[in-house]
């Protein structure tokens, strides 16, 4: 059996064995230091640093919001290449966003550190108020890791976001930085801290200062990603996302091998088909006698399948994908695709374009400066500005996100790639009697059978999604008053209601809107 590792008994190869990833982020001079302050949870940035509080003139002309009010300087002179010059940043608040609200309300020690670290009055406020106000300006200090060597899409491997005590929250913003800051899991005592090192020579009562964002970008992007702390003004900006290259869909993707364009199509014909599928709950469920199920890949007449197929050249099986069905199965490039079909369609009033069936919808790592100016547009002119930001690469409404505050927006890109989407504020409800009227969504199952000539089939027993609570603007962060994924949580009530329930639930609460025709125009929708 092997020994256990501990803080006691760990030795520095043992320690770079097991945080090796995580080394690369900090310069190798710096590592035998890490670890020896990490092992004996050494916290002596006090002895070289100092928070200063910053007196403006009454005749400064600054931003009241965003100006900032401390900055952090050096006690004495340091040389960047001295390897002991590496210091440990505690954690004041680490937390995932759905439970941030509730962190607040249960624990009154860290509203009252929130609201100091933050600068934000208290008196004669609510403690409502006053956690509505850390919520929103939480955006300013927040950070994020997450655990890369966890399942993507589990729950395990969520961001985390995370506020550093009142010392690293006061170290403001420089394109040139003099220090660098990352996080750092120390596995052995299964705590996240930040690490802190200089990039530059420093001589005392040098400012501290680190680069908020994560790497350098065009100058426009640049400044769109600091409106946290710098606002600027985008409205200049043509907020109507340009199309992008044919090069962006093959590139940004896993690339495929298509068939030849000349090639004739593939026509099976036998009397009984093999079907290879790694599908464990269809397994049983294909009966017909025209249809039987093999073990064998290779000899299958159909391939069902859940990987990504990425060679379709010469390929003699029937399969259950398209060459690049990514364009309208994955969120960003469903937009993209989507705003093909109506390009002229702009409504002056409201700001609306593109499909009316498809609510505007930026990428925010990609089109984040045609966001903003579609955000500061909208705020302008008054109009609602609620959004919901989801992960295109995620399921199941995981690190999905409501909000109508512009810094939570543009941040949330940093935990992973986002697409933000122009939330239904007024959209259709079902009532019940012991809940009151909810949100809700339909799902159909289509099937593609070919799209020269295009071919589309619509399963009728669609399926039926509900939220718990009683919907209203309010409490974005109440996952079941503004979500219908209620299926993954066995702590969360479920509301089933069949299809043949829900028509005439339907037409007795809408009887102006038969439900056959609302069906015919959601069909009409698809062609």
């Amino acid at each position: 059996m092997s020994k256990l590792i501990s803080s006691d008994n760990i030795d520095f190869d043992s320690f770079k064995r097991l945080h090796g990833p995580q080394l690369q982020t900090v310069p190798k001079r710096f590592w035998e230091s890490l670890f020896n302050k990490l092992r004996g949870q050494v916290f002596d940035a006090g002895e070289m640093f100092t928070i200063l509080l910053i007196d403006y003139d009454e005749e400064e002309e600054k931003d009241e919001d965003n100006r900032p009010l401390w900055k952090v300087v050096t006690l004495s002179d340091m040389a960047a290449d001295d390897g002991k010059h590496i210091y440990l940043i505690d954690h004041a608040w680490t937390y995932d966003v759905r439970n941030a609200e509730k962190h607040l309300q249960q624990i009154p020690s860290l509203v009252d550190r929130m609201a100091s670290l933050m600068n934000i009055p208290v008196v004669e406020k609510s403690s409502d108020e006053i956690i509505q106000e850390i919520l929103n300006k939480m955006w300013l200090y927040n950070q994020v890791y997450s655990f890369g060597h966890e399942r993507k899409g589990s729950d395990e491997a969520m961001p985390l976001w995370y506020v550093m005590d009142e010392f690293g929250s006061r170290i403001q913003h420089s394109d040139d930085p003099s220090f660098g800051i990352a996080p750092f899991y120390y596995a052995l005592d299964q705590l996240c801290y930040s690490v802190m090192f200089p990039l530059k020579d420093l001589q005392a009562k040098d400012e501290v200062s680190r680069n908020y964002l994560q790497k350098r970008y065009s100058d426009v992007e640049h400044s769109a990603r600091l409106i946290p702390w710098q606002y600027s003004d985008f409205t200049d900006i043509d907020y109507i996302p340009k199309e992008p290259s044919d090069a962006y869909f093959y590139e940004c993707r896993s690339k495929f091998t298509l068939p030849d364009e000349d090639e004739e199509p593939f026509v099976m014909k036998k009397d009984i088909l093999k079907v290879y599928m790694d599908y464990d709950t269809m397994d049983g469920h294909l009966t017909d006698p025209r249809f039987v199920v093999v073990d064998d890949r290779e000899s299958a007449d159909i391939l069902f399948v859940k990987e990504n197929l990425k060679n379709f050249k010469n390929l003699h099986q029937f399969v259950n994908q398209f060459p690049n069905e990514c364009l309208v199965t994955v969120k960003d490039l469903l937009a993209v695709t989507g705003r093909r079909s109506e390009l002229d369609r702009q409504n002056e009033d409201t700001l609306e374009y593109g499909p009316s069936w498809l609510p505007v919808t930026y990428n925010l790592n990609t089109e984040l400066p045609q966001f903003v100016s579609y955000f500061q547009h909208r705020k302008k002119r008054n109009l609602d500005n609620i959004w919901i930001c989801k992960p295109w690469n995620l399921a199941r409404a995981l690190d999905s996100h409501i909000t109508d505050q512009l810094p939570y927006i543009v941040r949330l890109q940093e935990s992973g790639p986002k697409v933000a989407c122009k939330y239904v504020e007024d959209p259709l409800l079902i009532k019940f009697e012991e809940v009151g009227s909810v949100k809700f969504d339909i799902r159909y199952i289509v099937l593609l059978r070919s799209v020269k000539p295009l071919k589309l089939y619509a399963y009728q027993c669609f399926f039926l999604r509900f939220c718990n609570k009683v919907y209203s603007l309010h409490n974005f962060n109440d996952y079941e008053k503004h979500f219908t994924v209620m299926n993954y949580d066995d702590n969360t009530p479920l509301r089933q209601v069949n299809y043949d329930e829900f028509i005439p639930i339907f037409n007795s609460q809408y009887p102006e809107y038969p439900w056959e025709d609302i069906e015919s125009s959601i069909e009409g929708s698809w062609i």
